[in-house]
């Protein structure tokens, strides 16, 4: 069974409601001061089943006033009758509304000429004949204009097979897409709790499914769910729904923000969006101040046109703009919204989110017209800005869950768009970033240098220490993206090490006098054994300066010849050793538990106790034996 969202959108008093309950039984102004004055003040619902289609109506108010309210229904629809009272004809309320839909691109939609019975053929005639100059060029161009009178029932026939017809094209099969659920009124319910409705634009919401509340990113659980009154065990995309919600109270609940899957939406004070004036609309300044409309949300914001001299974007133009919201914002790339004037608070133009997430660099520039340029693309091309982002990002790369939540692609073709990156060259997959290729290549130059410059200044080193490495080359980006680099350079043969990265075409040269003192500093605590020379006298027993001392006893550690205890140093062999002496205990004792401690190593080895002490933590470390109390158990 498929589900069809359908509203209504049309001048005050032109019968939209009248039509509603005439269609579904239901009447959809459930206020009482709406009932009292005869005009829809707030959403209203209803729903009926026709030929095996849900079908949900969203009623919106036609008075200039509550022209925010009906902005905050129209996002969900999948189809919209147009309601035109054949004794009135077009009027104000009417025009903004159409324009409304058509700036936010409702895919279907027809036209009803309500009232039909109050007017002769040719008044008929001439209203139909403005409808179709309204809609020249439009969506509603070629739709179908239906006459009806919701007193007497002529034309409801007619216009349900007319919404029929629309159906199998106007569904939105998105249940797998992650859940996004704007919402438009949140109530409590006895013995339920918060209760949220709205209209499901994508995805599948469930009971026990654990989502966000945006913005805020509030932790919420699923605990039941009603589609048209009914408990269901999920709603579906198109469906309006009614989720009753854990964890949250009714105040923390409210229309303008979003029930949606963790991730999957990109919360933001600043965008980046293509903005198209609506024809007459009176220009829109650099700097000026509007309204916002996406969704259920109303946000007020100023506007930055993009380019280098543009001050003004007149009536019917369209450009590139960053808008800085005052209240953070709930979207995605691709999103569609509609702008109005701050005050009067009348529509002036539409626009759709190229960027919910842009650098914060400026926009008057040439080079921020080359990027509204290219993230502007028409539908079925958004690789091309999807590969746009990854490239600017630079090393800091564009995370993999970001291609949903701010590059606007589904879930369920994300990793597939991932791959397409990746396989075209436009990207590399390093952790859970995308990172462009010649960034990459950028980081393994600089990554060359710096180990070159390292070696120059210390020619004695094995290496730059790799830690020091990614802190100077990558601070800021993943350290998946410091390990790609790595890795391709060392399989490309340029660098080796591991916790150190040298050229490869490195060779430690020492002097003859280095040569020298490096031998005696290994034959120096070679002959020493578990009793080590003092690091102090270093340069004295070996017939040396103190410094090259230093450099040979640091050189000898990094091959490991050499082991650093605490303050003390010892030669590997002494300590392997020990190793193997001490685990010999265990098996010289007749089956018995064999243990050591502080007097016996003393005695075995004629040490004190400066030395017997690190080298019994030294063997604990080595797992050859475990501390109890005072005492070592030999493992």
């Amino acid at each position: 069974m498929s589900h069809l969202v359908i509203g209504t959108a049309g001048h005050i008093d032109h019968g939209k409601s009248t039509l509603v309950r005439a269609l579904t039984g239901i009447d959809p102004d459930r206020l009482k001061e709406e009932k009292a004055r005869g005009i829809t003040i707030e959403l209203g619902f209803a729903h009926t089943r026709m030929d095996g289609h849900e079908v949900a109506f969203v009623d919106v108010p036609g008075h200039e006033r509550f022209v925010r309210t009906m902005l905050a229904g129209v996002g969900g629809f999948d189809l919209v009758m147009l309601v035109v009272a054949a004794d009135e004809s077009v009027m104000p309320q009417t025009r903004e509304h159409f324009e409304i839909c058509r700036l936010l691109r409702v895919p279907h939609g027809l036209v009803v000429l309500t009232k039909a019975d109050l007017v002769d053929a040719e008044t008929l005639e001439i209203v139909t004949l403005d409808v179709r100059e309204l809609v020249e060029g439009s969506f509603l161009d070629g739709a179908p204009i239906v006459p009806v009178s919701a007193t007497t029932g002529d034309g409801l026939a007619a216009l349900t097979a007319a919404i029929l017809a629309q159906a199998p094209a106007a569904g939105r099969p998105r249940a797998a897409d992650a859940a996004r659920l704007p919402i438009d009124r949140a109530f409590t319910m006895k013995g339920f709790g918060t209760v949220v409705t709205g209209t499901l634009v994508s995805g599948a919401i469930g009971v026990e499914q654990d989502l966000v509340l945006l913005p805020g990113v509030r932790p919420v659980k699923v605990r039941g769910v009603q589609v048209h009154g009914t408990r269901q065990p999920q709603a579906l995309s198109g469906q309006r729904a009614a989720v009753n919600l854990g964890g949250i109270d009714v105040a923390d609940a409210g229309r303008g923000q979003t029930l949606a899957t963790p991730g999957s939406l990109t919360v933001t004070r600043r965008l980046d969006a293509w903005i198209e004036m609506l024809p007459g609309a009176r220009p829109l300044k650099h700097g000026a101040r509007v309204r916002v409309h996406q969704g259920t949300a109303e946000v007020l914001g100023r506007v930055s046109l993009g380019g280098v001299d543009r001050a003004t974007l007149e009536g019917g133009e369209s450009a590139g703009a960053r808008l800085r919201l005052e209240a953070p914002a709930v979207l995605t790339r691709g999103d569609r919204f509609i702008v109005r004037a701050y005050s009067p608070p009348v529509t002036i133009g539409g626009g759709q989110v190229l960027d919910p997430d842009p650098p914060r660099a400026g926009v008057r520039t040439r080079a921020a017209a080359a990027r509204f340029a290219a993230l502007a693309v028409p539908p079925g091309e958004d690789m091309a800005a999807l590969a746009w982002m990854v490239r600017e990002a630079g090393t800091a790369g564009l995370a993999v869950g970001a291609v949903t939540s701010r590059a606007g692609v589904p879930s369920t073709r994300a990793a597939a768009a991932v791959e397409a990156l990746v396989t075209a060259g436009a990207a590399v997959a390093a952790g859970d970033r995308l990172v462009a290729p010649e960034a990459m290549a950028e980081a393994g130059a600089r990554l060359m240098t710096l180990i070159g410059d390292y070696h120059r200044a210390q020619p004695l080193a094995d290496g730059l220490p790799r830690e020091e490495a990614r802190t100077r080359l990558l601070p800021r980006a993943d350290p998946a993206v410091f390990e790609w680099v790595v890795a391709t350079l060392a399989a490309d043969g340029k660098v080796g090490g591991r916790d150190r990265l040298a050229l490869a075409s490195h060779r430690l040269e020492l002097t003859p006098e280095e040569a020298r003192a490096l031998a005696e500093v290994e034959r120096v605590y070679r002959d020493g054994g578990l009793t080590p020379p003092d690091r102090a006298s270093l340069g004295t027993r070996v017939g040396t300066t103190p410094a090259l001392a230093d450099k040979m006893l640091a050189l000898l550690v990094r091959r490991k010849q050499l082991v650093t205890l605490d303050t003390l140093v010892f030669h590997h062999e002494a300590l392997a050793g020990l190793k193997a002496e001490i685990a010999a205990l265990k098996g010289a004792g007749g089956g018995g538990e064999a243990t050591v401690d502080v007097a016996a190593i003393k005695a075995r080895y004629g040490i004190t106790r400066k030395f017997a002490i690190p080298l019994l933590e030294y063997l604990d470390r080595e797992r050859v034996t475990r501390r109890r109390g005072d005492v070592r158990v030999v493992l």
